[in-house]
């Protein structure tokens, strides 16, 4: 490892700093483009050890566990809290555009929709057993260290003042000196833990820890490598006017305000189609809020999650009619000649995209889709496609759901072109 002086030249995709070097390219987390900087370097990755010149971008974070200069261990939960807010933008926005170029789309991107601190609602946090007792907090960059966390700036305002209790719950599920992550969703009947770690819980322990929730205020439920341990309330999700209990560790947007926005992207482009087919529909994040107007037909690999849709739907008053099917759209993608009878199709697939059910989809001839996305970069591959087969593109949203992360959220609307 040497010592090097390095000009930051560019951004690269996770939101480390990259200098040109005669021997490379040298990624340096916590710097800018413009900034001149001493670093550590090792086989082209640099730890900042002092910023020279400073990038006219750069900014105070506002949380004391970010940087190289935190009081506490650098927390990797965030990579950009350190540049001023219109840069930053332009940069998450430009992740969309180059994903885009990179497949020869040429289309207007919009501005991004922006993030707002204590938004997030679903926290994942890192913890482990120690000699003093339990460490909750994030992963060090680059690291499997845990930084433990007094306080998170994108957490909910709840989240945050439960970092406590939080705590004494990791120190109850702590087996051995493994770490483990907790989940955290924030739901209107309290907190929903689901506790995933690579060790398995005895009866005598599985008795103590359901003993320990009762005691704590604020948990709705408590669950452990999908095993329901304690529900004390069922937690409570809206997905438009309709309450939803969502399955343990079930799959949630990370923001309320983003999947707002992204709903009504989504049901105002397809509100005028009589029947919808909804693919990967989760819990009905988008289900729910498209049968306001329309019979919707959701489809989903997961069990529980489809469940969970079913019984909100049947309960619902005020909405048209809902189907459910179970089906791994991976493997089984739902065909063009299916698709008939729909006027409108949304999809909302996990980051692998979804390339077998974008090429049925291009064969169709549904009129109007919606896109949703948490990865520019599949998302590009699957709007090819479709291009491809005859649909264009009407409008592309960049949505900041993960504020000060290299992630973006992302909802393009489609129409088939006449042909």
């Amino acid at each position: 490892m040497s010592a090097q002086t390095l000009d930051i030249s560019k951004l690269g995709g996770q939101g480390d700093g990259i200098a040109e070097t005669a021997s490379g390219q040298v990624f340096v987390p916590f710097t800018l483009p413009g900034d001149v900087i001493t670093a550590a370097v090792d086989k082209g990755r640099g730890t900042l050890m002092a910023v020279l010149t400073a990038s006219a971008n750069r900014v105070e974070p506002p949380c004391p566990h970010f940087g190289p200069d935190s009081d506490d261990a650098q927390c990797g939960g965030c990579a950009l809290q350190h540049m001023a807010d219109e840069a930053y933008r332009d940069w998450k926005r430009g992740l969309v555009v180059s994903a885009l170029e990179s497949r020869g789309i040429k289309t207007e991107v919009g501005d991004l929709v922006g993030g707002a601190q204590h938004s997030r609602r679903r926290v994942v946090f890192a913890a482990r057993r120690t000699e003093t007792g339990a460490v909750l907090g994030f992963n060090k960059a680059q690291s499997h260290q845990i930084v433990p966390v007094e306080s998170c700036v994108v957490a909910t305002a709840r989240i945050n003042a439960a970092l406590p209790v939080l705590t004494r719950m990791a120190a109850a599920v702590a087996i051995g000196k493994e770490a483990f992550r907790l989940t955290v969703v924030d739901t209107a009947a309290g907190f929903d833990l689901a506790v995933d770690g690579p060790f398995k819980l005895s009866e005598t322990e599985r008795l103590r820890i359901i003993a320990v929730t009762r005691k704590e205020q604020g948990i709705a439920r408590l669950s452990f490598n999908g095993e329901l341990l304690i529900e004390k309330q069922p937690p409570q999700l809206t997905f438009g006017t309709v309450t939803v209990n969502p399955p343990p560790g079930g799959f949630v947007q990370a923001s309320e305000a983003a999947e707002a926005i992204m709903g009504d992207l989504v049901t105002g482009h397809l509100k005028k189609a009589k029947r919808v087919v909804d693919l990967f529909s989760g819990s009905g994040t988008f289900t729910l809020r498209l049968a306001a107007n329309s019979h919707v037909h959701a489809v989903e690999s997961e069990e529980a999650a489809l469940a969970a849709l079913d019984r909100a739907a049947r309960h619902a008053q005020g909405i048209k009619p809902v189907s459910v099917e179970r089906r791994d759209l991976f493997r089984r993608p739902v065909m063009f000649s299916e698709l008939k009878t729909y006027q409108g199709l949304a999809f909302d697939p996990p980051r692998a995209g979804a390339e077998a059910q974008a090429r049925e989809i291009a064969k169709s001839m549904v009129p109007r889709i919606a896109a949703v996305s948490c990865n520019p970069v599949t998302l590009a591959r699957d709007l090819e496609i479709l291009i491809a087969g005859g649909y264009r593109i009407t409008s592309v949203t960049p949505i900041d759901q993960f504020l000060w992360s290299s992630h973006v959220e992302v909802v393009a609307l489609l129409e088939r072109s006449r042909r």
